[in-house]
């Protein structure tokens, strides 16, 4: 029994002997006040609003502690929380206090700049947009971008209404087709361009670009004009106009004979007149231009 006696005395003196370091430690530092810049969150957001324009994303505080507490924060442990449960609409003002900053143990808040947020709400809409694919680069020499198929062709996004109203489409990340001859197919993600404006979930889009031989443009020269719907003599001048037009290589066609150019003069009295001309070339071919576009039907 003495033993265990000596024992329990010397584990008490032990005790003492640390309470009274950790005392001394304590009491050996001086309370200090630092002045600190904090981030700022916001929570129960109602889940029908938005919070737009620039709202603060930090404050400023001043914080109170012993010398050696205070200089163990470190980033992360000090943040003020604003509570925003009982936002509507348009723009409100909310109080900021000490008890809105979550400080670690042994740390008071002595003051908030600033005391009070303003803050702007608007009303959380959605809206179905069509999906534009963004193309970048040159296809090789001889081809042209043809078609482009997105699949899928529309999605929903959703944000703040004044962000929605003027917003008509998502796009894609880029696909490049820079060298292609052939079509082009990649899964790329969907996005939008204003930052307030999300899509309810990330998705991806399925985009192929069609590839093919870029049409060629030529020259005719020689088309005879022919006068319609007309009575009596006529004489046209110029009597032939040259046609620009643009069609696949193979379906190049120089002869003029081929091609059919024409003035309408119906209801037209005797006289000199100034007349369009209409050019109608063979299927597949697509006219450019004709020089000239106009020309002077004399009526005898």
């Amino acid at each position: 029994m003495p033993v265990l006696r000596i024992k329990y005395v010397g584990l008490k003196l032990v005790s003492l002997v640390l309470a009274a370091l950790l005392w001394l430690l304590v009491s050996g530092e001086q309370t200090v006040e630092r002045a600190l810049r904090i981030p700022l969150e916001f929570t129960n957001l109602p889940t029908q609003l938005e919070l737009v324009g620039q709202p603060p994303a930090v404050v400023d505080v001043r914080v109170r502690g012993s010398s050696g507490t205070l200089s163990r924060i470190t980033a992360g442990e000090l943040a003020a929380v604003l509570d925003v449960r009982t936002a509507r609409r348009g723009d409100r003002l909310f109080h900021l206090t000490a008890e809105d900053v979550r400080v670690p143990f042994g740390v008071d808040v002595v003051q908030v700049t600033p005391a009070s947020v303003s803050l702007t709400f608007e009303e959380s809409l959605s809206k179905t947009v069509g999906v534009t694919a963004r193309i970048e680069g040159e296809p090789a020499a001889g081809y042209a971008v043809g078609g482009v198929t997105v699949d899928p062709p529309a999605v929903a996004i959703f944000g703040p209404a004044s962000a929605l109203n003027g917003l008509t489409e998502a796009i894609t990340e880029p696909i490049s087709v820079d060298g292609a001859s052939g079509p082009v197919t990649e899964t790329v993600t969907i996005g939008v361009a204003d930052p307030v404006v999300r899509l309810r979930a990330a998705q991806t889009a399925r985009v192929t670009v069609s590839i093919g031989a870029a049409p060629e443009e030529w020259f005719v020269h020689g088309v005879a004009v022919q006068v319609k719907s007309g009575r009596g003599a006529f004489t046209v001048s110029p009597a032939d106009v040259t046609i620009r037009v643009r069609g696949p290589r193979d379906s190049v066609d120089t002869n003029p004979d081929h091609y059919s150019a024409a003035v309408d003069v119906t209801g037209l009295a005797a006289g000199k007149h100034l007349r369009l001309v209409r050019v109608e070339p063979p299927a597949g071919i697509g006219l450019v231009g004709v020089e000239p576009a106009e020309v002077v039907v004399t009526i005898r």
